[in-house]
């Protein structure tokens, strides 16, 4: 044998004698115990499920109501048990003029929605990356509008909007609520992350505020404008107090005023008014469900992006 394969041959015994080493120090050390990680897996599992049975309660208990008739609304059978009347959603339907009623939200929604993204983007722009006197004053004067109750306003606006005759109309359900402060405040934190070279350099070739901000600034705060797009559009579908108060014909009128008429000063149809809510819920929730990717990416991006 020679002293090359001597060699050869003992070197391959180290190295096998220094990997069972690394592999008995690695066992040697002390780490999380197999059964106590599983234990904690089933105990997440557990209380996942939990919440979302919770969660999922009060849709059931609506969907139930409306499938039962109406002398076993309050009855736990009825409840668990739902007597499949099916009849409930045409009567519901045939009550009011429903095709409308979606007409005029997806309408308010989505002219809300536009509005609220244009006006979140620019004021956004302005207080995160342009410099003025005063910028920060203002800014502050702006987020103390959150301070504020809304249905202390109730009155002066009442006031207001019949001054400009602007009740029972498209605009005072679409105008009043074409800004939103958290839009603002969450657009601005994105720009203040982003960095300002950025801008310098757009600025040095010769790009206005315009072009900055469309064609550097809107693509890097797309994941706050996705969070707020959605959020204005639920609010908007949501909405009850604003256009009850502010419309009384079922043509300017959204589906939240339509379910409320099912309740009167002769009592409510309980069977009913579950079933409109429940055909007026699956549109929100099928639209809330496909994007359901995009908000959460939007989400944990915004996470990211909003600092100081």
């Amino acid at each position: 044998m020679t002293f090359a394969a001597l060699g050869a041959r003992t070197g391959d015994r180290t190295e096998v004698r220094r990997r069972g080493s690394l592999r008995r120090r690695a066992s040697a050390r002390p780490g999380r115990p197999v059964g106590s990680s599983r234990t904690g897996t089933a105990v997440s599992r557990t209380v996942a499920v939990l919440v979302g049975l919770v969660v999922l309660l009060p849709f059931y208990y609506v969907v139930a109501t409306s499938l039962n008739s109406p002398s076993a609304t309050a009855s736990l059978s009825g409840i668990l048990l739902p007597h499949w009347h099916w009849n409930n959603y045409s009567r519901a339907w045939a009550a009011e003029p429903w095709g409308r009623f979606f007409l005029n939200t997806v309408l308010v929604g989505a002219a809300t929605t536009a509005l609220t993204l244009v006006t979140s983007l620019l004021a956004g722009f302005a207080f995160g990356v342009m410099r003025f006197r005063g910028r920060n004053a203002l800014f502050v004067l702006m987020l103390s509008v959150l301070l504020v109750p809304t249905t202390v306003l109730l009155i002066p606006d009442y006031a207001i909007a019949t001054d400009i005759n602007w009740l029972n109309t498209y605009w005072i359900q679409i105008i009043p609520f074409g800004a939103s402060v958290f839009g603002i405040f969450l657009v601005r934190q994105f720009f203040l992350g982003l960095p300002t070279e950025l801008f310098d350099a757009a600025e040095l070739d010769g790009a206005g505020r315009m072009r900055m901000l469309w064609h550097i600034g809107m693509p890097m705060v797309r994941p706050a404008l996705l969070i707020i797009g959605l959020n204005t559009f639920m609010a908007s579908w949501n909405s009850f107090l604003w256009p009850l108060i502010m419309t009384t014909s079922p043509s300017v009128q959204p589906i939240e005023v339509g379910v409320s008429s099912f309740a009167g000063a002769d009592g409510t149809d309980f069977t009913a008014m579950c079933a409109a809510v429940t055909f007026t819920t699956i549109p929100v929730l099928v639209l809330f469900l496909s994007l359901q990717r995009q908000f959460i990416t939007g989400a944990m991006a915004a996470t990211g992006g909003v600092r100081g």
